[in-house]
């Protein structure tokens, strides 16, 4: 029985899942829109919005932890803390919006697009 257990597993390891949700949240805030899987939207979809929420406070303790939480990875770090959060200064949550594109031809799995919403939506 599954019940009370959080999180997806993916059928990865637990070093496997991290670096990729590392990379999939670092490949977002680079390019501000990735497409993936559904399952793997929603797995790191929450993560990102937590991280904007924090990057919009601005002082080094929470450019750390943004740091931190995307692997070392500098430059989506610095993306997200200097561009994208200040693009959210007065909403409240919800940056990221996923969209369904349908089935991947060789496995049938549900593809989505998940992408930061423009500042003027």
């Amino acid at each position: 029985m599954r019940h009370r257990v959080a999180g997806r597993r993916l059928h990865r390891s637990g070093g496997e899942r991290k670096r990729l949700r590392y990379n999939l949240m670092a490949s977002l805030f680079l390019h501000e829109a990735i497409t993936t899987t559904e399952a793997k939207a929603k797995m790191i979809q929450g993560e990102a919005e937590h991280l904007i929420a924090l990057a919009r406070d601005g002082s080094e303790h929470h450019r750390r932890l943004v740091l931190a939480r995307l692997g070392g990875n500098e430059r989506a770090a610095a993306k997200v803390c200097d561009l994208i959060a200040p693009r959210f200064e007065d909403r409240p949550g919800g940056f990221t919006q996923i969209f369904k594109l349908g089935k991947r031809q060789g496995d049938g799995a549900d593809l989505v697009k998940l992408r930061i919403i423009p500042e003027e939506a």
